[in-house]
C-alpha cells in the first residue's frame, strides 16, 4: 500500500489513533520532529499547523515507533490497516 497523501488517509489514521489507547491531539508547539509522544499518559500530540502531507508522515512515523499490536483492534478494518501499512513500512 502506497501513502497516500489525502484527507481521507488522514482520517483512517486518525481512526486507529481513536481505536488504541493513544490520545491523539493537535497542538501548537515548536517541536523538532512536528510531533511528541508521551508514553507514559499515551498522548501523542502533532503541530496542528503542519501541512496534511506532514501530518500524514508524523503520524505514520508514530505508529511504527509505537509498535502497536494489530490484533487489539476490534475493527477488522483497523486491524487489516495496520497490518498493510507495517508491512508497507518494513519494506523501505
Amino acid at each position: 500500500m502506497a501513502i497516500k497523501h489525502t484527507k481521507h488517509f488522514l482520517d483512517k489514521l486518525e481512526n486507529l489513533f481513536a481505536s488504541s489507547d493513544y490520545m491523539l491531539r493537535y497542538e501548537k508547539g515548536n517541536f523538532k520532529s512536528g510531533y511528541c509522544v508521551l508514553n507514559e499518559a499515551k498522548i501523542v500530540i502533532v503541530n496542528k499547523y503542519f501541512p496534511l502531507e506532514g501530518k500524514i508522515n508524523a503520524l505514520v512515523d508514530i505508529l511504527i515507533e509505537l509498535n502497536l499490536d494489530p490484533a487489539d483492534f476490534k475493527d477488522k478494518a483497523n486491524h487489516d490497516f495496520l497490518t498493510e501499512l507495517r508491512q508497507t513500512q518494513l519494506k523501505f
